[in-house]
């Protein structure tokens, strides 16, 4: 017989102790500071703020080190966090053309005025276990020599934009719905769709984008561009009449160049898929770009092939990994009467089928007598 787990408060309590002390762990172990994960782990810093949608160094590496290391927790910590703050105001628009780039390279144009800036990447890293900082101590190094500090970088697109050879980016001064305070509503605006891909699990944005890149959808796509680096926010303060500038945060931007269209009237151009997000995290932001670009076809006129990424519904509706924590996770709260009732139903049915076999069986002996 089923028998129906009992507990109660102290339970839940004991059980916070316990995850306490397991967060913890070894206490002769010196304990993680704040700075060190802030410092030493920055991509998972990064992912934490960008998936949490509050761009905060220090309550990131707060949330990942109460998780346990556990991202998807930590986000979710953040978002929570998110909603006890109270809403100033809007900044202006970043303008990335004054981007203080760290990384910028393009995969298609060699020559870039103000070079290719490799930057901090593991791309051309041998993917082998370094055990030397395995040790106690790492040795002091030289620090790298930085890109100087120049004005501002055109974007590549904006050379393909002079002669006409790429789609211009629409201008709109309309106000984008935010996602973080209204309820994603479909069908979604271009606008609404890049906040939930930006805020999206990254495991999921990058499936959908490989799935683009495998033929499941129109998306045969070249990195325009991919650069990271500072940008300043300004804000626009009433009483003083102009804007000032309150910070700066670092950004990944990617603009991807797709195949192009055309019509009777309008001569073949390439398209665009764009990606912005925060902090250095270029997966997400190439991923984002493709992801985006798929889900154009129906404004670029182009046929729907069943493709999952094509679909924006599928993509925006399971984009969302707390979204996805909540629904896949309840399941493991008690469900007690539920399957009570279920387990009679099933008994029920068993009953049932064993009086029906029980009843052939004797009408089959009575036919043989």
């Amino acid at each position: 017989m089923y028998v129906a787990v009992k507990g109660g408060e102290r339970a839940i309590d004991n059980a916070h102790a316990w995850l306490a002390e397991e967060r913890r762990g070894d206490p002769s172990v010196p304990e993680l500071s704040i700075a060190q994960i802030r410092e030493q782990m920055t991509l998972a810093v990064n992912r934490v703020m960008a998936e949490g949608s509050l761009y905060d160094p220090d309550l990131a590496a707060l949330a990942i080190k109460q998780a346990r290391g556990d991202l998807i927790e930590a986000i979710f910590l953040i978002r929570a966090y998110r909603t006890t703050l109270p809403r100033l105001g809007n900044s202006r628009p970043v303008e990335t053309t004054a981007m203080a780039c760290d990384r910028r390279i393009s995969a298609t144009f060699k020559d870039l005025p103000g070079g290719q800036i490799l930057g901090p990447t593991f791309d051309y890293t041998h993917r082998l276990l370094d055990f030397k900082l395995a040790a106690e101590g790492e040795p002091p190094q030289d620090a790298p020599q930085r890109p100087p500090e120049a004005g501002d970088v055109p974007h590549v697109t904006g050379f393909l934009n002079r002669e006409g050879l790429i789609e211009e980016a629409p201008a709109d001064d309309t106000p984008p719905p935010d996602l973080t305070r209204e309820p994603l509503e479909l069908p979604a605006e271009r606008a609404l769709r890049l906040q939930a891909l930006a805020r999206g699990d990254e495991g999921f944005v990058l499936s959908m984008a490989y799935s683009t890149q495998r033929g499941y959808g129109r998306n045969h796509a070249f990195v325009g561009e991919l650069r990271i680096g500072a940008v300043s926010v300004e804000m626009d303060i009433p009483e003083l009449g102009f804007a000032i500038e309150i910070g700066d945060i670092t950004l990944t931007e990617c603009e991807t160049v797709n195949q192009f269209t055309g019509s009777k009237t309008e001569p073949p151009q390439f398209t665009r898929g764009y990606g912005l997000v925060f902090g250095q995290t270029e997966r997400k932001a190439i991923s984002m770009a493709l992801v985006d670009r798929a889900l154009r076809w129906e404004e670029l006129g182009e046929d729907f092939t069943g493709a999952p990424a094509q679909d924006a519904e599928f993509v925006l509706s399971h984009a969302d990994n707390i979204q996805a924590t909540g629904f896949l996770e309840h399941i493991k709260l008690p469900h007690y009467v539920d399957f009570q009732s279920e387990l009679e139903l099933v008994r029920k049915l068993r009953r049932e089928v064993a009086e029906r076999a029980e009843a052939a069986n004797t009408s089959r002996q009575e036919a043989a007598e």
